[in-house]
């Protein structure tokens, strides 16, 4: 299976089966628990609409701890990679950078990521969008989740 070449236009990353199914699966059944609930009350109603959300907010949870854990790890492989490809006068500052800055410069290709990182520690680019959106020659990053 090929995949699409990624770009600062296209590299999110969507899963239909998490994005679109399992919204509606849980979305769609809590908005029915919450109108039967206030249709006809009852504790045993007013319980099932607070489990319901309280399976969205574990589902949310459970999506957004392994992006937090991916981020940690996007901030190791990209000070690393800066350790290797930066000249020295910007080695010592790469503590200066914060890791949604690390998230954008990931996408930079190596020859490129010199020039980002001074404009980064130099105050012009600030957060990842910007970053991404001033990338060239972009790295594509199929791994993620």
């Amino acid at each position: 299976m090929s995949q699409q070449p990624q770009s600062f236009e296209h590299h999110a990353k969507m899963v239909p089966g998490y994005h679109q199914l399992a919204t509606a699966l849980l979305v769609l059944p809590t908005l029915y628990f919450a109108w039967t609930a206030i249709t006809d009350f009852s504790l045993g109603a007013l319980a099932t609409v607070v489990f319901a959300f309280g399976v969205i907010v574990a589902a949310l949870y459970a999506r957004l701890f392994p992006l937090g854990v991916q981020d940690r790890v996007i901030r190791l492989e990209e000070q690393l990679r800066l350790a290797r490809l930066l000249p020295e006068q910007l080695r010592g500052r790469v503590d200066e950078i914060t890791t949604d800055q690390l998230i954008g410069l990931r996408f930079a290709s190596d020859d490129e990521l010199p020039k980002l990182v001074g404009r980064v520690l130099a105050g012009e680019l600030k957060d990842r969008k910007s970053i991404k959106a001033a990338i060239q020659n972009w790295r594509p990053d199929h791994q993620r989740i």
